[in-house]
Order: structure tokens, then C-alpha cells, then sequence
């Protein structure tokens, strides 16, 4: 006679369009909760279990996707002696199970499954030691994040090519634990690999902070990260395009816009050409990231503007179309706050460039693997330009590198929503364009984008449906959870359902770097982000009775935090 196998729970009795409906067999006393196998305890019927479904043809490894109880019949009991018989309802427990992968003849398992089980098909718990050979992956680095939430004895590794190779989506609503999860995967990969190279739009200072002493530290390790603020960065109005000058000086709403339109294009393109003729540079375009002086460029507008002909009888052709443009330009031109990009005091020469953009991918003095650009102290309307720019040039410098895949760019967006939006509006157009440009074209140069937002339904949608790989975090807002389904792989759609339940600080790992849809316990990330909340409780006990207005007051004026 054979021993009963351990692991056996219960046996498949339906099949219905992937998805498997099983019976677990009853224990003397009832369905049991939990089996001891191998000095462990394991979850019987528990949402979320992995189990594996074996029948003559092969085995398939499945996750637990709802258990319910009903009755299948009611039979008469005979009583004791004169007892009248009793009617007893007999219960049954079934499970819905939804198929992962399947597992082959090496034992190793592969995503996806070309052949289902047959009805009659045994189920079976898998001990922690089965699981861990079953997820093992033949790889030449795998990225550890943290813990497998279903088995906390196991690590939950990504792989790093197909996680960055793809672009990268974290998403999950404020207080989820997005800074937490990028911090930490940020930490690994620059332990893992130590010639990444990241860059990191920090929009609220959380990844790099100024100590007591004036001296900066961050998330990174000593020696791994150079934090800049990205006016002293310094990315000068002569970087942008034609199209993004545009954005900035031009209001399209104007009835002069074409007009205004036309002339910039003119005017910079001559700038550009007279400003660098001794340079040696045989093609110029308008779009040519090199010098040109900014108030000439005032000037010839104001020139136009003011035009009269026949000594001062006939207005010119242009009079008065540049009115709103000038005033435009010169609340931009006036404001302290845009010195750093308006008047730059390093970057004032096309031969300055090199610099710049060695400060920009971690080449300059000294060399880093990660640089962390804060953009705090920016004015919130000038963003949006910044941060095109940061992209653009990202992708310009290694569409223009020959060496390209052997020095890939990850370029990280922080809170993205709010400068790569869904919605057309005129502010973004040079952001989207240049993200976008990125989303689609990227990979083919080495440049790959993760994005971390809290409202996924405001983000551009091209951006996001470009993501082979989606990190999503605690969401319970029903449309951001409905357009979130969307996007993941069709065997993972109903995952989206758990995201409400995630704890903080848990994932919900889908796509190409992951070997399975997966929920990941992310590792505590050491040093954490800047990022906690206020504690009321403790501050309005023992927080302080009085505060330097004045020196609040400065800042404000100065615009230093």
C-alpha cells in the first residue's frame, strides 16, 4: 500500500478559461487551515498561496485566487437507537486557481503555460525549499529587493536588464512607500553594479539633504552620488530647442503668436550661426544646442516691434505684434529666481558644454555613478522646461555616443505626474515631447526611464503604456486601480484587485524583470528618503513653544531652504 502523499490538498474538478477550480479534501475534523511539511507550517486555501497542479503530462505551478465553501448535498443520518434520523449537509471547500507558469522536465519553472491540466488533476502545497529551486533564475546579476510576501523566507530578486532595459513604472498613492521602494532598489543597484549610471529628477529634496555643517549627504553610500542643485547645474537657455523656446516665451493663445512664432525661428537660427562662426562648426541648425546672446535677441524683437518707415510716417510690418512677447520675455529676464537659467554665470560659451554634460552623466570631478539633481528650489513654472531639458539631453548625449550600450542612462522622474501630464496643456509640450521621445525611442540608445507617480491617470499615457515593467504599490482610488489594470500583462489583470490590501512598503512586482507576477516585502532602505511624514502626535506634545520668524522670512526672500 503507498503512502499518501504530504503535500496532496485536493484534486481539480472544473477548468474554465484559464482559470482552474479545485476541491480540497477534508481532514477529520474539517478543512484544515494550515499542513506541517518539511518543520514548516504552510497555509492551506489561503488567497495569494502558490501551489502546484501535477497531472500525467506535467506539472504547472498556480497561485490561489478565491476559496469558497458551499453545500453539495444533504443526506439522512440514521440515529442512535430510536432517534429519529438526522439530516446532515455535506460542505465543500473549492478553490480558483489561476495558472502561472509551467515547470519542466528540469524542474525549473517558465512563465506562461501552452498546456492546462486535465480534470482530476492533484494539488499540491509546495514546501519553501521546493519554491526557492522552482524561482531560482540563470542570470549574471539579479537585483535583490526584499522578501516574497507569501513566503518571507525566500528573496524576491528582479532582473536588472529587463527591468531597466524596458523602462520602469512605481506607482502607488502618497504614503504607500514609493521614496522607500525607489531608495532601496537605487541602493542595490549601485552596490550590484558599480558602473551604473542614474540620473534622479529629486523634485521635493528627499534624496539628498543638507547636514547641520552645510556639507551634503544622501540615500547613496559615500562616494556613489554627486547631489546638485540644479541651479547650480546651471542648464542655460541656449540648450533649449526652437520648440521648447517656444513654449517658453510664446503665448499660442495670442493673436500674434504665428507671427511671434516665425521671427524666434529667424532670429535664433541667425544668433546661433553669427555667435559661433568662428567655432569651426560647418552645419548649424536652429535647434544646434550652442551660444547666442539672449538680449540680442530681445533686441531684435523690440527692434521689429517699434519699427516706422518714411521717417516715422508708416508703422513698420511687425509693429506692435511683439507687445505681449517682450513683456513675456522680460518677466522671465527680471525674475532673480531664473538668474541661473536666464543669466548663467559658468555656462556662457558653446565650449562649455562638455562640462556640463560631464556634470550631467557622473563624468566630471569627481566621477559618480548616480546624480541626484534637486530641483526644490526651482520655481514650479520653470520645471517643466528643466526637466525637458534634462531629458533631452540625456537622449541627445547618447543618441550621439558611439559607445552607447556599453554606457547606458537611467534617467529616474519623480513624481512625474506633475511635468509629464495626460492632459495637452501648453506648459508641458516640450516635457512630454522629449520624455515621450524617450518612452519610444530610448532603448535603442541606452537611455531607459523609470517613473514614480501617485496618480498613474494623470500621467501621459504614451510614457506609461511603454513600461514593460510595473512596480505598484497600496492604491485605492478606483480609477487609478481600473486604468492600472490596464496596463498589466493579461495574466496579471486580476492582481489589481489586491492593491488596496498592499501594506507599506509591499509591491506588486509584474513584467519582464519579474519571473512571475509577484508580491515583495521591499527592504528597508538604509539610509531612508527624506520623506516621512510629520509626526503630530509627538510634535504638538513636545514640539517647540516659538520659532525664528525672521530667519523664516529670509529664506522665503532668498529663496534658500
Amino acid at each position: 500500500m503507498s503512502t499518501p502523499d504530504p503535500t496532496l490538498i485536493g484534486r481539480v474538478i472544473d477548468i474554465q478559461g484559464g482559470r482552474l477550480i479545485a476541491t480540497l479534501f477534508p481532514a477529520e475534523d474539517g478543512f484544515p487551515a494550515a499542513k506541517t511539511l518539511e518543520d514548516e507550517s504552510l497555509p492551506v486555501g489561503q488567497l495569494g498561496t502558490l501551489v502546484e497542479v501535477r497531472d500525467r503530462a506535467g506539472h504547472i505551478l498556480a497561485e490561489i485566487a478565491r476559496s469558497h465553501e458551499e453545500a453539495v448535498v444533504t443526506r439522512a443520518v440514521k440515529g442512535e437507537a430510536n432517534a429519529a434520523p438526522r439530516q446532515v449537509t455535506v460542505r465543500e471547500r473549492r478553490l480558483e486557481l489561476t495558472a502561472l507558469g509551467e515547470i519542466n522536465g528540469d524542474g525549473r519553472l517558465e512563465p506562461g503555460v501552452s498546456r492546462y491540466p486535465v480534470v482530476g488533476a492533484s494539488v499540491h502545497l509546495i514546501p519553501t525549499s521546493r519554491l526557492a529551486v522552482l524561482l531560482a533564475r540563470r542570470t549574471q546579476v539579479a537585483l535583490e529587493l526584499g522578501r516574497l510576501s507569501v513566503r518571507p523566507a525566500l528573496k524576491a530578486t528582479l532582473e536588472p536588464t529587463a527591468l531597466f532595459g524596458r523602462h520602469l513604472a512605481i506607482l502607488g498613492q502618497s504614503g504607500a512607500g514609493k521614496s522607500w521602494t525607489l531608495s532601496s532598489l537605487m541602493q542595490r543597484v549601485v552596490k550590484t553594479m558599480p558602473h551604473a549610471h542614474i540620473i534622479l529628477l529629486d523634485l521635493h529634496g528627499e534624496y539628498g539633504w543638507k547636514r547641520p555643517d552645510g556639507t551634503t549627504e544622501g540615500i547613496f553610500p559615500p562616494g556613489t552620488a554627486r547631489y546638485l542643485d540644479a541651479r547650480e547645474l546651471e542648464i542655460p537657455y541656449w540648450l533649449l530647442t526652437y520648440s521648447e523656446l517656444v513654449d517658453l516665451f510664446v503665448d499660442r493663445a495670442d493673436a500674434n503668436a504665428s507671427l511671434q512664432i516665425a521671427f524666434l525661428r529667424e532670429s535664433v537660427y541667425a544668433l546661433r550661426k553669427q555667435s559661433n562662426q568662428h567655432a569651426g562648426i560647418d552645419r548649424l541648425s536652429v535647434d544646434s544646442p550652442v551660444y547666442f546672446p539672449i538680449d540680442e535677441l530681445y533686441q531684435r524683437f523690440k527692434k521689429a516691434n517699434e519699427e516706422k518707415l518714411e521717417f516715422g510716417k508708416v508703422k513698420g510690418p511687425l509693429f506692435g505684434a511683439f507687445d505681449d512677447f517682450l513683456v513675456r520675455f522680460l518677466s522671465l529676464y527680471n525674475d532673480g529666481r531664473y538668474d541661473f537659467f536666464m543669466h548663467p554665470r559658468k555656462n556662457k560659451s558653446s565650449a562649455s558644454l562638455e562640462g556640463l554634460l560631464r556634470d550631467f552623466v557622473g563624468l566630471g570631478e569627481p566621477k559618480r555613478q548616480v546624480t541626484v539633481i534637486d530641483l526644490s528650489p526651482v520655481p514650479v513654472d520653470l520645471r517643466p522646461v528643466i526637466s525637458a531639458q534634462i531629458g533631452r539631453l540625456a537622449y541627445e548625449f547618447n543618441y550621439w555616443n558611439p559607445r552607447r550600450h556599453e554606457f547606458p542612462l537611467l534617467l529616474v522622474c519623480e513624481e512625474a505626474h506633475q511635468y509629464i501630464p495626460r492632459e495637452s496643456d501648453t506648459r508641458f509640450v516640450g516635457t512630454r515631447r522629449s520624455m515621450e521621445r524617450i518612452a519610444k525611442e530610448g532603448r535603442k540608445y541606452g537611455v531607459t526611464l523609470c517613473i514614480v507617480s501617485q496618480r498613474p491617470t494623470e500621467l501621459s499615457e504614451t510614457v506609461l503604456a511603454q513600461c514593460g515593467n510595473y512596480l505598484c504599490l497600496r492604491i485605492s482610488n478606483a480609477d487609478d486601480q481600473e486604468y492600472v489594470r490596464r496596463l498589466l500583462p493579461e495574466g496579471a489583470k486580476n492582481l489589481a484587485d489586491r492593491l488596496a490590501s498592499l501594506r507599506r512598503g509591499e509591491v506588486l512586482a509584474v513584467g519582464d524583470a519579474a519571473l512571475l507576477p509577484t508580491r515583495i516585502q521591499v527592504d528597508r532602505p538604509d539610509p531612508p528618503p527624506s520623506s516621512s511624514d510629520a509626526p503630530f502626535s509627538q510634535s504638538w506634545m513636545q514640539g517647540p513653544e516659538d520659532l525664528d520668524v525672521n530667519d523664516i522670512i529670509d529664506r522665503w526672500w532668498r529663496q534658500v531652504r
